[in-house]
């Protein structure tokens, strides 16, 4: 999956939140988009993943050199952010096996697997609406980095986790960014100091 932005820009009313951007996001490889709070980051990513449209310019979505169509991208990302909401009434178990309907996980991963990996064994009969705002970050997370995917996106990857988290949100993007178009968006060093690239925000407004 390749991904091209040609003179995108942005704007809510008469604000533009970035203007003029130029950038390939290619298949393989790691990005970092950076800027203070409130720059236009989370905007920028949800134009990359098709869930918004640039005011101006345009953006070209591209798998094996085929274009597709904006509203098809859903199904080729990944996408996990602290504002995005889980199914609160769901119990940890009818959460994954939820997901994996709609977004199946890697080839060798499963419900059974994907527990292990959140240790949370004990809540797997827990409904999320009890978990800790940390223990929902950490599901949000493994169902976005887990999900067999061609393209992932990670807003804010560490809010709410302590430091024991953190370390387990780098050792599942060790083990299952790799070969995937990684995007983070960030101004915190740990979420993204493994990309290869850097886009700050700034240089767009």
């Amino acid at each position: 999956m390749k991904i091209s932005f040609q003179q995108v820009s942005k704007r809510y009313r008469y604000d533009w939140i970035f203007k003029g951007v130029d950038y390939r996001f290619e298949e393989g490889r790691s990005y970092a988009i950076t800027g203070p709070n409130g720059s236009g980051k989370s905007t920028l990513l949800k134009i990359i993943c098709g869930h918004l449209t640039p005011s101006k310019g345009k953006v070209e979505f591209l798998k094996n050199e085929k274009k597709v169509a904006p509203e098809e991208v859903y199904s080729e990302v990944s996408y996990a952010a602290p504002y995005i909401e889980l199914i609160e009434e769901f119990t940890l178990l009818e959460a994954l096996d939820f997901h994996q309907k709609f977004k199946p996980f890697r080839q060798g991963l499963g419900t059974p697997e994907a527990l292990d990996l959140l240790a949370f064994s004990k809540a797997a009969n827990k409904e999320i609406r009890h978990f800790s705002s940390g223990m929902k970050q950490r599901l949000k997370l493994l169902l976005a980095l887990c999900s067999d995917t061609p393209v992932l996106l990670l807003d804010e990857p560490t809010t709410n986790l302590d430091r024991q988290g953190m370390d387990w949100y780098r050792q599942l993007v060790d083990r299952f960014a790799a070969g995937r178009l990684t995007v983070v968006a960030s101004n915190v060093d740990i979420d993204f100091d493994f990309c290869e690239e850097r886009l700050d925000i700034l240089q767009y407004k």
